[in-house]
């Protein structure tokens, strides 16, 4: 059973993001693998230079190989983080289409009451040019994110819970899971 790729949009240790996109990786057949966005910002001199870092070079080859990318992102001023921003722009860069007809579910969990609406729609946007098979919906926003989630890191609300659970049979269904 192949392993679900994760990309989460905060860098903290403590990040509610990390805590929903953990708990989405929890009901995946094959368990979660984190990819690690700490990455040099997107620099064309650098990538004529030396070519892609190897971290973006990792990057895209898990991509590649997972059979689902499930994405994670605070929303920053409207829209997504810098870091996931970067990310996206270096692995644009990959001389394979590394997110073509990738199944991809985006999630978003936030301190205030829209969850992070706003960050899904710029994220949805972002991907058309990979040409990744973004899935519609359920929507999953956690408002309110301070207080929705156990101290084990398990969601409490049940109405997110349930859009969670939706989402990831959506997402398995598509990656040919279930």
């Amino acid at each position: 059973m192949s392993t679900l790729l994760g990309l989460c949009g905060s860098l903290r240790r403590g990040s509610l993001n990390r805590k929903l996109m953990v708990e989405a990786g929890s009901m995946w057949p094959g368990g979660l693998e984190e990819a690690s966005l700490r990455l040099p910002l997107y620099d064309g001199d650098l990538e004529e230079a030396e070519g892609l870092p190897e971290g973006v070079t990792a990057l895209a080859a898990a991509i590649a190989a997972a059979p689902a990318v499930v994405i994670a992102c605070p929303e920053y001023n409207k829209g997504p983080s810098g870091v996931l921003k970067n990310a996206l722009d270096w692995v644009s860069r990959a001389p394979e289409p590394v997110w073509r007809d990738k199944p991809v579910a985006i999630m978003s969990a936030t301190a205030g009451r829209a969850g992070g609406e706003r960050v899904q729609y710029a994220l949805r946007l972002m991907m058309l040019p990979f040409e990744a098979d973004v899935l519609p919906g359920p929507e999953v926003l956690v408002g309110s994110a301070d207080d929705a989630f156990e101290v084990d890191g398990r969601l409490k609300d049940g109405r997110a819970r349930k859009q969670l659970d939706a989402l990831m049979l959506r997402l398995q269904a598509r990656a040919g899971i279930v």
